[in-house]
């Protein structure tokens, strides 16, 4: 058994298909990792699903055949969104994700590689498996778009997290089905003797009964002389205690690997206090330095280096809304730290053509007592 545990987990997409937790642990354990991986990774993949990658060449935006593959159709059978979704997901749970470019010219991810490496030459990717299709050529890392998250403080979490919290979590789940678990009792008449035969014709008696009463809206029953059933039941205190418990016990969880990954639990919860601070915290912690890992990784594979030095580049940017960084956008031009076209930038939008808005403006209010002209 422990042979084939081995050989399963040198395979990831197989041991995410038997989820190896069930096969060693409890079902509660897998259930509890799966809920708390899902919900971060799932929230930062449509983050950065959500970004513009932007093919320059200089200022310009560059807007042909490699830009399309980014942004609306990377493959016959994905959106850009759902792409992007996938990467995050496995570079995350996987700890890796490769990329390929098939014959077409598609963006692919492998489900399956096997990767030799070469200390001097560029590693090799053979056996890459896609949808069940294994391609019969070996891909070089040159070739290829790979991705690598080394979080070790991460997997050290999950694997010791889940053994506890599994079996805490499978313990509250049973206290929890027992509490709304229906109990009676049914008073026999005195001075009856009953046989195998009797005992089992009166709980198939009461095995009907109870089929009545839950299934049905309305149940009527005859009462019997001899025969009285009286049903028992938890109170409502100890039900609501339960589902605080289990419902406290899952945000736990998630919030402690949101903050590993270095995304604000209040923003996986949805909570909406200090949501500006959060938000900025997100993207400096959490989201900026996946979006270098891919920003890097397409400018490297893309691009010789001599195009990027000429200023070839691929650019991920977040385009935030004007109307909500007017009054910020206004004291960047305003005191002269930056232009217009640079202050686009920011934002994430194209430099314009016109030569008035390379111009630096400072205002009365930022100028000194003796005055001054625009610079």
């Amino acid at each position: 058994m422990g042979f084939i545990l081995d050989r399963l987990k040198k395979n990831k997409e197989i041991e995410w298909m038997f989820d190896l937790d069930m096969l060693q642990d409890t079902s509660q354990r897998a259930y509890l990792k799966r809920l708390a991986l899902d919900t971060c990774i799932q929230f930062l993949g449509r983050s950065i699903a959500q970004s513009d990658f932007q093919v320059r060449n200089g200022n310009k935006v560059i807007k042909k055949d490699l830009y399309y593959k980014l942004n609306v159709r990377p493959n016959s059978d994905q959106s850009a969104t759902s792409f992007w979704e996938k990467v995050i997901y496995k570079l995350i749970y996987d700890g890796e994700c490769l990329i390929i470019l098939s014959d077409t010219d598609d963006f692919l991810i492998a489900d399956d590689f096997y990767r030799k490496e070469y200390a001097l030459l560029d590693d090799v990717f053979s056996e890459v498996v896609v949808k069940n299709y294994e391609f019969k050529r070996s891909f070089k890392m040159s070739d290829v778009l790979y991705l690598e998250y080394g979080n070790a403080k991460l997997s050290q979490f999950l694997d010791g997290l889940f053994d506890d919290y599994g079996e805490m979590f499978g313990r509250m789940i049973n206290a929890q089905l027992r509490n709304y678990q229906l109990r009676g009792i049914v008073q026999v008449g005195t001075g009856q003797v009953f046989d195998d035969a009797k005992q089992e014709k009166l709980q198939s008696f009461i095995n009907k009964l109870y089929a009545v009463f839950n299934k049905s809206s309305v149940a009527i029953v005859p009462q019997m002389q001899g025969l009285e059933y009286q049903e028992l039941g938890a109170t409502r205190a100890m039900t609501t205690q339960s589902i605080e418990e289990l419902t406290n016990l899952k945000k736990s969880v998630v919030s402690d690997v949101a903050k590993i990954l270095g995304i604000p639990p209040s923003l996986i919860h949805g909570e909406m206090a200090d949501l500006s601070n959060s938000m900025k915290a997100f993207d400096r912690y959490c989201k900026r330095n996946f979006v270098h890992k891919i920003q890097d990784e397409m400018n490297a594979k893309l691009f010789t280096p001599q195009e990027f030095i000429e200023g070839q580049e691929i650019k991920i940017v977040n385009q935030g809304s004007p109307l909500e960084s007017a009054e910020a956008a206004d004291k960047l031009i305003a005191s002269g730290a930056f232009n217009r076209n640079e202050v686009r930038e920011m934002f994430g939008y194209e430099r314009s053509d016109d030569s008035e808005l390379d111009r630096y403006i400072l205002t009365k209010n930022y100028q000194s007592d003796e005055g001054g002209d625009e610079i």
